[in-house]
């Protein structure tokens, strides 16, 4: 049975409670799966690199994923309107983990575009997640790649005794990611992650991390676009190993999180107090250097018209690129984000699928 969320005032009353508390059980049992919404879960991270050769190389090189397509567009009146760019030329990968895809574009027309090193302290969607098991090292692999490691440490952080180390790092062009190592006993507790690893995964994705100037607002606006309820707040102050872990001297912090799956993929909004996270002067576009990801719905014209009534502006009507239907959009901070749904529902891109 689907439970329905009780309305934005109970995030309210929650991140006002943090004051008292570090954390908060909202709900620790809410997930995707309770929208009464044709919401699926995250399909992708997407990535907008300026050099694709380098980048794709970098992270299949620590990561092991499948290269399952790479193509070339030009002269797409698909992807024109897409990307709301007429004439626009771009090469895109894309990367099969255990549990979504990880796409990454090269656009002709950012060629000559500096790139910029991503704020731990954002605003904007900051990193993505790669987890693995504490004996089989991701933190390790990406340094051996070459990674430029954010955190205070020659080792990854434990931040609480409880079998998990973190570390954040920058890839080539500066984005940034985070890496998360687990012991046996937090490794069991998903099923599905030691099914990965005896199918010869090393690695798997977990996250889109948003940081926003007001979580409040921020939080309160996915509760109602995606219309389940966070599972879990948290407010951090001076907590030393999670300064470590974020390469500042002192973190003062609020954080939200949003299950997208049952155990194993997460939205997770943050609002840095201290150093604070500065409020974005514009939108990102759709096509700027960095993350974007894309939610998997089950009825794009649906969602589309669903998501318009509560105030969504999508750059177009969705586009049909083949494969898929896809639209971008743009979350109350000027995030961006796509809908997709696959064309064959029974794809194996398709997100009951992937978390198999």
């Amino acid at each position: 049975m689907k439970r329905t969320i009780s309305g934005a005032s109970a995030v309210a009353c929650a991140l006002l409670a943090l004051n008292a508390r570090a954390e908060i059980e909202i709900d620790p049992d809410a997930t995707i799966h309770d929208s009464p919404t044709t919401l699926m879960g995250i399909n992708h991270i997407g990535l907008s690199v300026k050099d694709l050769d380098r980048t794709l190389a970098f992270y299949q090189s620590v990561s092991g994923f499948e290269l399952v397509s790479r193509q070339s567009v030009r002269n797409n009146a698909a992807a024109d309107q897409l990307f709301g760019v007429e004439g626009v030329a771009y090469e895109i990968a894309v990367l099969e983990a255990p549990n979504m895809l990880f796409e990454f574009i090269e656009f002709e027309h950012n060629a000559d575009k500096p790139m910029r090193k991503m704020p731990v302290n954002g605003p904007g969607m900051t990193h993505t997640c790669f987890q693995s098991a504490s004996n089989d090292s991701g933190y390790e692999k990406f340094g051996d790649a070459g990674a430029a490691i954010l955190s205070y440490s020659n080792r990854p952080i434990d931040l609480g005794g409880y079998g998990v180390t973190y570390a954040y790092g920058y890839d080539p062009e500066g984005n940034m990611f985070e890496m998360e190592q687990l012991d046996p006993e937090p490794l069991a507790q998903v099923e599905a992650k030691l099914r990965w690893i005896d199918e010869g995964h090393s690695m798997w994705m977990t996250q889109v991390a948003l940081v926003t100037h007001d979580i409040e607002r921020l939080t309160n606006w996915y509760a109602d676009i995606m219309a389940f309820m966070p599972y879990r707040t948290g407010d951090y102050e001076g907590h030393p190993r999670m300064a470590e872990v974020a390469g500042e001297p002192y973190l003062s912090l609020l954080a939200s999180w949003f299950r997208m799956d049952s155990r194993a993929k997460t939205i997770e909004l943050w609002q840095y107090r201290d150093p604070i996270t500065p409020e974005p002067t514009s939108k990102k576009g759709v096509t700027d250097f960095g993350y974007s990801y894309s939610i998997e719905v089950g009825d794009i014209a649906t969602e589309v018209g669903r998501m318009s009534s509560l105030g969504v502006e999508f750059m177009s009507e969705p586009v049909n690129m083949g494969e898929y239907h896809q639209v971008y959009a743009h979350d109350i901070d000027g995030n961006v984000f796509a809908l997709r749904q696959w064309n064959n529902p029974d794809s194996k891109f398709s997100v009951p699928n992937l978390e198999q």
